[in-house]
């Protein structure tokens, strides 16, 4: 067995079957709170006798059940008179899985150490663009759990405009990310590029992240959906809210649930910034999506002293968190050094997240102790 499949929880996923787009039907069954699981069985068994591929999510109220796939025939008002029914209907938006109904109250990603991404606490991944060495790499992770961040990011395999430029450190960085983020109590995520990563990359880190380029790279998607791994997908260069979620939708009708949505801003006609921060994406996906939202203002805007600014917009927007690149010498920097922070400068933000995210209902998730 190898470990993604090791990593695959079974008891809540019945495979999702391939289906035409064309002829994918969708129905939501919300159970009652006090239904017993003998209720839930009889509903499952009942819609996969329909022809539905059944997604069960538990959440802290009640239980959804999201059947897809093209039964000939159904009539969602069978389903509203069975035991421990609270509810039935259609679902007609081509997002079956990515939208609000199949979990109301939202999901909340937990890790290991407490942290939780899409409750109540704004949560901050910080670090270099690229892992460049060890020396680097700690004094980043260093300065990244002082100035109060949960997570250390960087790139291990690195997606470059020009063939020439610095590529990475592959496996090698991996590993350094892995050892520096244990030495300070903090989670690790970076990105990977192609399917063939996966299995090298799952003992290393915390979370995947979908860079935009492969926003749209349906098979690494697809490969992703069965991993029982987090995700973070960020929105491509020039995709529309609906195209995200339908990227989104990839993954999750694989099985895997933990799954984070990120704005890093979209190529428009301005020249003024690297790239256009869409903050408008923000409360629009928190309306459409249970996924908890992120805000990369670094790629939002490329320009450093534009980052924090962006980045305060981004939660007073309703951001669950913050993916920003800092680098303890940016003007060395390999790769993106024009867009990453100074240390104080991401020091200086945390502090004002701080003061801003009780304004919105929210708090900054606690800072990590350092080795």
């Amino acid at each position: 067995m190898t470990k993604r499949a090791a990593l695959r929880n079974d008891k809540q996923f019945l495979p999702y079957a391939a289906t035409t787009e064309k002829a994918k039907k969708t129905m939501i069954v919300a159970m009652l709170g006090e239904a017993t699981e003998e209720n839930i069985q009889a509903v499952i068994e009942r819609m996969v006798e329909l022809g539905f591929n059944v997604h069960r999510t538990t959440g802290e109220a009640q239980t959804i059940l999201a059947g897809v796939g093209k039964p000939d025939h159904f009539d969602v008002a069978e389903f509203k008179v069975l035991p421990g029914v609270h509810d039935a209907y259609r679902i007609s938006s081509p997002y079956k899985l990515a939208g609000r109904n199949f979990r109301p109250e939202g999901t909340k990603i937990r890790f290991k150490n407490g942290v939780v991404i899409g409750g109540d606490e704004i949560v901050v991944m910080a670090g270099p663009c690229s892992v460049e060495s060890r020396a680097q790499i700690l004094d980043s992770a260093k300065k990244v759990a002082a100035a109060g961040c949960q997570f250390l990011r960087g790139g291990a395999y690195k997606p470059r405009s020009s063939p020439y430029s610095f590529q990475g450190m592959g496996v090698e960085g991996l590993k350094l990310l892995r050892e520096v983020a244990d030495e300070t109590g903090l989670l690790v995520i970076t990105e990977v590029m192609e399917i063939s990563q996966i299995e090298t990359m799952l003992p290393y880190i915390d979370v995947f992240q979908i860079g935009a380029r492969n926003m749209q790279n349906f098979n690494l998607l697809r490969e992703l959906g069965h991993v029982r791994k987090p995700c973070l997908l960020k929105r491509g260069i020039a995709a529309t809210i609906e195209e995200v979620l339908l990227s989104a939708e990839y993954i999750l009708s694989g099985g895997n649930y933990d799954l984070m949505l990120c704005e890093r801003g979209i190529r428009t006609y301005e020249t003024a910034t690297r790239n256009t921060m869409d903050i408008s994406a923000i409360p629009v996906l928190k309306k459409l999506t249970h996924l908890p939202v992120l805000g990369d203002p670094s790629h939002g805007v490329g320009i450093r002293e534009f980052v924090p600014p962006m980045a305060l917009a981004a939660v007073a927007a309703g951001a669950d968190g913050l993916l920003m690149e800092m680098h303890p010498n940016p003007d060395k920097a390999m790769s993106d050094g024009a867009q990453s922070m100074y240390p104080e400068q991401l020091e200086k933000l945390v502090k004002q997240l701080g003061q801003l995210a009780p304004v919105v209902g929210r708090s900054v998730a606690s800072a990590v102790a350092v080795a």
